[in-house]
């Protein structure tokens, strides 16, 4: 399996980690918990501390003006003239292709355009990121890979649906809950070794500590959700797969990490043709 082991990252504005991958005229990043345009990290009014810094997701329970407010704080970070078009994400395998902006979230994990000044975003808070670009930078992919999407094949569905050869098509994984963190049941590693076994790889069995006792139905694993992703990118044929190799859940001052707090904000990653 060929992948690189972690993606060039050039820090802008800090709290921004900025893609740095050799593909022209495609800008691509991920948000973390801090505004970008602020040195002020701490929002004082928070009536909630779950939604304290820079929090982009209207479905968690924040202040709906707060979120669309750090929305548009978010457009600085883009092109001129560029929209963001959010996606309604259900933890599905359905993949949209565009070639307008719409003002309404679209109901989709995944989506694809070819079109300037449309950037595609994927909100996360522990699931991975994956953002794709052709190599000659004519069309663009986001995909939200949190366990159940992935299980449903939906990279697979998002590459088919792409006009891109397969390897000419560059991956960038994003920040998300890391194997030490994410334990899961069995039926998680069900869900992909019943596909193949090569996902047996990215599932190690979790010992419980001395306070704790799991009953036989109750096997818990600690599931690797790049791994999962690299191992289903590689068998279409796609090999050029940047990875930033940052664990959402353990890194509390950067991220958001839903399986930390259960309510909190979400970060965003973001990519468009420019």
């Amino acid at each position: 399996m060929k992948t690189l082991n972690s993606t060039q990252l050039t820090i802008i504005c800090n709290p921004i980690h900025n893609v740095e991958w050799p593909v022209p005229n495609v800008l691509a990043f991920t948000t973390t918990r801090n505004n970008p345009t602020s040195s002020n990290q701490t929002r004082l009014s928070a009536s909630n501390a779950a939604f304290n810094h820079f929090n982009l997701g209207l479905h968690v329970g924040d202040d709906p003006q707060q979120v669309l407010t750090h929305r548009h704080d978010l457009l600085s970070q883009l092109p001129e003239n560029t929209q963001i078009q959010w996606l309604e994400q259900i933890h599905g395998a359905k993949v949209l292709s565009i070639e307008s902006h719409s003002k309404q979230a679209l109901i989709a994990d995944a989506i694809i355009t070819r079109k300037k000044n449309i950037a595609l975003a994927i909100m996360a808070a522990d699931c991975l990121p994956i953002l794709l670009t052709a190599k000659d930078g004519s069309e663009i992919a986001a995909i939200h890979g949190g366990w159940k999407p992935l299980s449903k094949n939906i990279i697979a569905n998002t590459i088919n649906k792409m006009t891109t050869r397969n390897e000419d098509i560059c991956v960038w994984l994003g920040p998300c809950i890391s194997k030490l963190a994410f334990e899961v049941g069995e039926e998680v590693k069900t869900a992909f070794v019943n596909q193949s076994k090569s996902f047996a790889a990215a599932f190690t069995l979790s010992l419980p500590t001395s306070d704790q006792q799991y009953k036989k139905s109750q096997t818990k694993y600690l599931a690797d959700l790049p791994l999962i992703a690299k191992i289903q990118l590689n068998d279409l044929g796609i090999e050029n797969v940047h990875h930033l190799e940052h664990c959402t859940y353990t890194d509390e001052s950067q991220y958001f990490s839903y399986r930390r707090e259960n309510i909190t904000g979400r970060m965003a990653s973001i990519i468009c043709l420019v």
